[in-house]
């Protein structure tokens, strides 16, 4: 099994008519694979390095660092790890070297028997979501901007408002994560438990037509 530790809780918050506070979940794994999500905006460096630091955790000893898509508060420290191989999007990279890995069919990347990243379009078209087993044997699933927060699933209107390229995709694999994980940690705001009710919610938003 492995460790999922949140190093920094996501945000988003509106400070004036077209201006807004964010930045990103960020979150470690350790495990048969350390894997850091979600790196944050380039002005985080310091801030990722000592959450590291008090996890025992140096930059040379991250296996994987995944970006689960690729706007700016989401890939700011991707630099500091240099020695790990880089999964930006539907992207599988080290250095200038890419592997054309078929998220595009739908096709999930297994990285360890507790780790695998599943293509869930939706926010941009190449978003994905890491799925890890986690010691205790829950399903925790990094998100990204998937969900945004707990508060987006009765109120849709705060992931669409957020930007969605194709919000009927979203939906589906956001009904899609909540069948196959115990846990969320979204994009902007702290984790949270899945529960039936949010299932059905969920389900219910992808409507008939869908």
């Amino acid at each position: 099994m492995s460790e999922v530790i949140v190093l920094y809780e996501g945000y988003s918050i509106m400070t004036g008519k077209d201006q807004m506070s964010a930045n990103c979940s960020c979150t470690l794994i350790k495990g048969a694979n350390n894997i850091i999500i979600d790196t944050m905006t380039s002005w985080d460096g310091q801030k990722i390095l000592a959450a590291l630091a008090k996890n025992n955790v140096s930059p040379e000893n991250i296996n994987y660092v995944i970006s689960t898509h690729g706007h700016s508060d989401h890939i700011g420290n991707n630099n500091l790890f240099l020695l790990a191989k880089h999964i930006v999007g539907f992207s599988v990279s080290f250095n200038d070297e890419y592997h054309m890995h078929p998220f595009d069919k739908g096709e999930e990347l297994r990285i360890d028997d507790n780790v695998r990243v599943i293509p869930t379009p939706g926010h941009t078209l190449s978003d994905v979501t890491v799925l890890v087993k986690a010691v205790g044997g829950a399903t925790i699933a990094i998100v990204g901007d998937l969900f945004e927060k707990f508060d987006d699933i009765q109120n849709p209107n705060l992931w669409m408002e957020a930007g969605s390229e194709d919000p009927v995709r979203q939906m589906r694999n956001r009904s899609k994560v909540a069948n196959l994980a115990d846990w969320i940690v979204p994009g902007h705001g702290p984790q949270f438990q899945v529960t039936d009710h949010i299932r059905q919610t969920l389900r219910k938003q992808i409507g008939p037509s869908h």
